[in-house]
């Protein structure tokens, strides 16, 4: 495979970066840190004319019919400005799920009106006593009538208090069910959780006997593991786009900071400690993109390998932006540590990426088991 972005594609990325320069600059993002709702109307319908959440649907489904690698440039930008929003939540979460598992008359109901920006969706997948693997799923869901009752609790759900549907994977007679559940429904209650990092949402999602029909189960009843785990893995791969554009930025923050930062009649950055640091930060941020464009191309070209990639990727670069934020932050010193600064920002992105969607520890349970076959 040629890792090298094409002129389509870096034409998209230079289009992403002007756009979050001119639209979500940081005064944007520390107004939306501290806002209820986390995103403004405006912003979001103006990414959805852009034609961001159209890019991975289906043509037939009124959307572009792009690759994963396309969709991924987008989010480098949207990690290196850490914009705030239900983007991924709707494009990789909620859509991704419903585009892997949906027939195709609830694709129809549902993927024109999400590619065109006038739904959000998301996944409620953690449970409170497990993590995000499948196999811990323990919430029901009792056949009753002609359909479901689903009772339980989600948590750690994404942007759920402004999503228009969830798509919810439940316990079944048969096994593992997808069920994409409408946001009024009976019985369902949505409360945000306090988190540390205010750019992106988190919600408590209950399930009090939430009764839904035949027709809200996406794939067939205990066939949902399979569209799921290809749902996952692409958001994964997104997730890593984030951390490699974030840690982009926090390179670049911290190297600019090392030349103008006197101490002892010259640069900080002359010093070989902290000359060091912003060169190991450098070898990090492109090794870990080399890893996201692999991972990204696999999903959509390799799918012998795209397990492999995704979990690769994820445990690498979920990392690597963790240890770009903290450096960044020591180079900056006592000023990287001030609210006043926005390096802050990226490390709590960074650690919010690293546990989402399978931490490092769980990626490499993973990859360890796909090495064994």
């Amino acid at each position: 495979m040629d890792i090298k972005l094409n002129d389509d594609q870096l034409e998209i990325s230079r289009q992403a970066r002007r756009f979050f320069e001119n639209e979500t600059p940081m005064e944007y993002v520390r107004a939306m840190f501290e806002d209820e709702k986390g995103f403004t109307d405006e912003i979001w319908g103006k990414m959805a004319e852009l034609g961001w959440t159209a890019m991975c649907i289906p043509e037939a489904y009124d959307g572009l019919g792009l690759e994963l690698l396309d969709l991924a440039v987008v989010l480098e930008e949207m990690g290196r400005a850490v914009v705030p929003g239900p983007f991924f939540s709707t494009v990789m979460l909620g859509g991704g799920g419903l585009a892997e598992a949906g027939s195709d008359a609830q694709k129809k109901e549902f993927l024109p009106r999400l590619a065109a920006g006038e739904i959000r969706g998301t996944l409620a997948l953690h449970e409170p006593d497990a993590g995000g693997d499948l196999d811990y799923v323990r919430m029901e869901a009792k056949a009753e009538g002609g359909g479901f009752v689903l009772e339980g609790t989600k948590v750690f759900v994404p942007d759920a208090h402004v999503s228009d549907f969830l798509v919810v994977p439940a316990l079944a007679k048969d096994g593992l069910t997808l069920f994409l559940v409408e946001s009024g429904a009976s019985g369902l209650a949505v409360s945000p959780l306090p988190t540390m990092d205010g750019t992106r949402k988190l919600c408590v999602v209950e399930f009090g006997g939430v009764e839904v029909g035949r027709d809200a189960v996406l794939a067939a009843p205990g066939q949902g593991n399979a569209p799921l785990d290809r749902a996952l893995r692409r958001a994964q791969v997104g997730l890593c786009a984030e951390c490699v554009g974030g840690a982009q930025k926090a390179m670049e923050v911290a190297t600019e900071y090392a030349q103008v930062r006197i101490q002892f009649d010259q640069p900080i950055g002359a010093f070989q400690a902290i000359k060091h640091r912003c060169a190991q930060m450098y070898v990090e941020v492109e090794s870990a993109r080399s890893i996201l464009y692999w991972a990204a191309w696999a999903q959509d070209h390799a799918e012998e390998e795209a397990a492999m990639a995704a979990s690769v990727a994820k445990a690498y670069c979920s990392e690597m932006f963790t240890r770009t934020a903290a450096s960044a932050i020591q180079v900056l010193g006592g000023t990287g540590f001030s609210w006043e600064h926005d390096i802050h920002f990226y490390l709590k992105r960074a650690k919010a990426n690293e546990a989402a969607l399978g931490d490092p520890v769980y990626h490499r349970e993973r990859i360890a088991g796909l090495l064994a076959g």
